[in-house]
Parts: C-alpha cells; sequence; structure tokens
C-alpha cells in the first residue's frame, strides 16, 4: 500500500470527535485538551507514514481512538500531584517540606469556601488588619512582643533590613553568609532591601571583638544568621547573642535570622539542640525571623516577631503589601500556632514533628506489615524483600549532621532491572519516591504514614508486573 493511502485512511478531525467515544469524553475533559490529543496522535501517524514502519501505521490507526482518550486523560491531569514521601527526608524540599495535619485543612476550607473576616474587625465594624489573626498566638508562643508574617523567610529578612537597615550598615559574620534554596545567598538578598553589608571574622572564627570593632556611626545593626543548613567544625568559634546583646544600643539592633525556626526543645526527645525563637528572644534579640514550613511544620511563610515598635514600622513598609500572605497561610499557620500551646498536642499533631520522634519499634512494624503482604503476592524467586537499618534525615536545611535510626524495606530484584523498577514506582498513579542503593531500592517508613502502606504495596506489584 502507498504512502498516499496511508494518509487518505488518517479519519478528519470532525470525524473523530463525532465518535461515541469520543463525545463521552468531551464530558470530563475540556475541548482544547481532547483537540490537542486528536493533533499529536494524527501528527504521529503522519510521522510513522514517512518512516514506512507499516506495522506500527496500522497498529497506530487501529488505536488511534484509544491512544486519544489516553492522551486526553494524561494532559487533564494536574501537574502539581500528590506523592508517597518513601526518602526517609522528613522535610524533603523537593517534595513540599512539611506537612499539614487534616485538622488544619478543614479549617481552611471553611475559610476558603466562605466569606471570612480577614480584614474586618468584627467589634468595631471597621476595617481591620490581617495579621491581626497571627499576632496575638505567635507572640504567645514565642515570647516576643508582636509579630508579622510574610511569604518565605527570604522575604523576611527583606522586610526587616528593607526597614531598619536601608543605606546603612549590617554587621555579618563572614563564616554565617550562607547560601540557601535555588542558589540564593543571604549576601544578595540583603543587598536587595538596600543595606550595606559589613563582613567581620573569618570563614571559620569570628570574635566578639570583631564585631566590636565594626561597629561605626553608619551602623544600624548586627546580623546573627543561624547556619542551620551546614556545620563547621574543628578549628571554629562564633559569638552567641546571648554575648552580642552587650553591643545594642538604641542606634545599634540585633537581629537573628533563625532559618528553620523550631519552637520546642527537641533534646528532650533525643535530638540535637537547635536554638529556639524564644531563646533568640530570651538572649536579646531585637528581631527574629523563621520559616514556617520547617521546623516549625507549617505552611509556607516567613516569620518576623520582636519590638513592636519595629513590627509596627516594617508594617507601614510598601514592602509588606508585595510580600503578604493570604487566607490560606493565615489560617494554616494559625491552627499551626494553637498546637504549639500545649507541646504534647503539638509533637502528636503537627506531621514534621510526629515523624522526627516516631519510635523504631513503630517503623519497623510497619516494614514487617508490609513485606508480609508482598510475599504472599510475588514470587519470591523473582524477588528479595529484607528490613535494613539505615539513617532518616530531618532534612529542609535543618539539623544538617543529625541521623535518625530507621528501618527500610529493602527490594532486590533476582531478575529485572532495578532501574526500570525503580521508574515504574514513580510512574504510579500516586508516584512512590524511593531511593536505589547498592542496587537495592530502599523505602524508609518514617516518612511512610499507615494510611500510605496499601498505596505503596499497590505501586510495588504494579512496578513488578511491569519490568
Amino acid at each position: 500500500m502507498s504512502n498516499i493511502k496511508y494518509y487518505q485512511m488518517i479519519p478528519k478531525v470532525d470525524e473523530i470527535l463525532a465518535d461515541d467515544r469520543i463525545s463521552d469524553l468531551l464530558k470530563t475533559i475540556p475541548r482544547k485538551i481532547v483537540l490537542e490529543a486528536i493533533n499529536e496522535e494524527i501528527d504521529r501517524i503522519r510521522s510513522l507514514i514517512q518512516s514506512n514502519d507499516e506495522n506500527k501505521i496500522i497498529s497506530s490507526l487501529n488505536e488511534l481512538i484509544l491512544n486519544i482518550i489516553n492522551t486526553s486523560i494524561e494532559k487533564n491531569k494536574f501537574s502539581l500531584k500528590r506523592v508517597i514521601n518513601a526518602t526517609g527526608v522528613i522535610i524533603h524540599t523537593n517534595l513540599g517540606r512539611s506537612l499539614i495535619n487534616p485538622e488544619i485543612i478543614d479549617n481552611i476550607m471553611k475559610i476558603s469556601t466562605n466569606y471570612s473576616n480577614l480584614e474586618f474587625d468584627i467589634e468595631s465594624g471597621k476595617r481591620g488588619s490581617r495579621y491581626s489573626h497571627l499576632e496575638k498566638i505567635i507572640s504567645q508562643v514565642t515570647g516576643g512582643e508582636a509579630a508579622i508574617v510574610v511569604n518565605n523567610n527570604a522575604a523576611a529578612v527583606l522586610l526587616v533590613l528593607s526597614t531598619v537597615a536601608k543605606n546603612k550598615n549590617v554587621i555579618v559574620s563572614r563564616g554565617e553568609l550562607i547560601e540557601i534554596g535555588g542558589s540564593f545567598r543571604i549576601p544578595e538578598v540583603m543587598e536587595q532591601s538596600g543595606a550595606i553589608l559589613k563582613e567581620v571574622g573569618t570563614t571559620n572564627k569570628t570574635h566578639f571583638e570583631d564585631y566590636l570593632n565594626a561597629i561605626d556611626d553608619e551602623t544600624a545593626c548586627i546580623m546573627k544568621v543561624h547556619t542551620s543548613n551546614y556545620k563547621i567544625l574543628g578549628f571554629t568559634s562564633d559569638v552567641p547573642i546571648s554575648e552580642l546583646k552587650e553591643l545594642k544600643s538604641d542606634k545599634v539592633l540585633l537581629i537573628e535570622d533563625l532559618g528553620s525556626g523550631v519552637l520546642i526543645d527537641l533534646t528532650k526527645y533525643g535530638i540535637s539542640y537547635e536554638p529556639t525563637v524564644s531563646d533568640s528572644i530570651r538572649n536579646g534579640a531585637d528581631i527574629v525571623t523563621f520559616s514556617g514550613d520547617k521546623l516549625l511544620g507549617g505552611p509556607q511563610a516567613g516569620i518576623i516577631v520582636g519590638k513592636k515598635e519595629l513590627i509596627d514600622k516594617m508594617k507601614k513598609n510598601p514592602l509588606t503589601r508585595a510580600l503578604r500572605v493570604d487566607k490560606f497561610t493565615i489560617s494554616a499557620l494559625e491552627a499551626t500556632f494553637r498546637y504549639y500551646l500545649d507541646e504534647t498536642k503539638a509533637i502528636s499533631n503537627i506531621p514534621t514533628l510526629n515523624m522526627m520522634v516516631k519510635s523504631i519499634e513503630k517503623i519497623e512494624e510497619q516494614v514487617k506489615r508490609v513485606i508480609n503482604i508482598l510475599k504472599q503476592e510475588i514470587n519470591s524467586e523473582d524477588i528479595n524483600f529484607d528490613i535494613v537499618d539505615d539513617f532518616s534525615e530531618i532534612g529542609g536545611g535543618s539539623l544538617p549532621l543529625e541521623k535518625l535510626n530507621t528501618k527500610c524495606l529493602a527490594i532486590e530484584l533476582r531478575k529485572g532491572n532495578i532501574v526500570d523498577f525503580e521508574r515504574n514506582l514513580r510512574n504510579y498513579e500516586i508516584p512512590i519516591i524511593s531511593r536505589i542503593f547498592k542496587n537495592r531500592i530502599l523505602f524508609d517508613f518514617r516518612t511512610i504514614r499507615e494510611d500510605e502502606e496499601n498505596i505503596v504495596i499497590k505501586a510495588i506489584l504494579n512496578a513488578y508486573e511491569n519490568i
């Protein structure tokens, strides 16, 4: 058969749209998406005709409608989707950082599907401030006089310095000029604020006298940046904020960027000490900034706490309008901070904290339960299941040296390719994000909830069937 006849066999777009199966598809999928899928499938067949691959041409013509349906369904899926985190990295930046308790989502639903008093003072009947819903509870939990919230911690640092140090000097230790996510760096954020960076000390050692000698008439503040995403070990020294407070004056403020923003003493739970926001306030910081979606365990936000007169100035800064948070973030953050009124509730109800303190016994129970089910479904001659000791990580630029003992499900194939198996897991309807180590796939159940076990089992069975 000649190529011309093959071209003639391709149905017109109107004919395809008239097919009953496509008509049914259009009831649930936008016409624009379906038309895009139709044109792509027709173009693909034309390319096959040019390549003279007769078998593929006939097969594609016979399966045209089915391929259009499948392509349309795939195109109609949301780009941002749920995944299962089997990596053992609790605050996984690439996977959305901290999880939100479903109870909080219920509150967000009520706020987002109804009108709210976002900027309305019910008592006075006049316009109110969106920050009023958060300020009291954040101050109550952290010990700060006042608070304001912006969209992330980089924005918080930007707003603080733009307000208190524009065109003035900010003293920072060279050992604290960190790079944060996405190749953004603290010096660059400071530059955007209009502040003038004044570096002191060296990479590994900065002394009290370095700060003291750097203060002049143009100094607006000393900024302490907590190196939450790395550690310098060995021949080192730095100056804690409790000592730097001696350098404060009416003209020189003390600011601390805590980054990860922990609110409780983690040493009680066998985790290395991380300075809390309350510690920083108590030790003399005028302003403290930190993230909402790291160790705090809430939504993405940059939280600023400290002296009321300084916070009030920030509220009037035009940047605040550009950096402000919406009702979804305010609702989620208020609910998250409410848990911190009772530390026990915070540990139980904030997923990030709950995963951090999850017992090794509970993790092992989960792994054994999943293995027992898998062994009933899969021939042991093809695949090997094992429980292995490993370490989980906090992640999210927090506690970089902390290793949490964990138990992993390890899968080793006796036939088939482990890379293909892992790819099948990622391409499952709910993708499973695991890791390969020494030709085995590891699933760390510290970051897999009990209600996700069946999804993991089905994904593994599907991956096995398709290798």
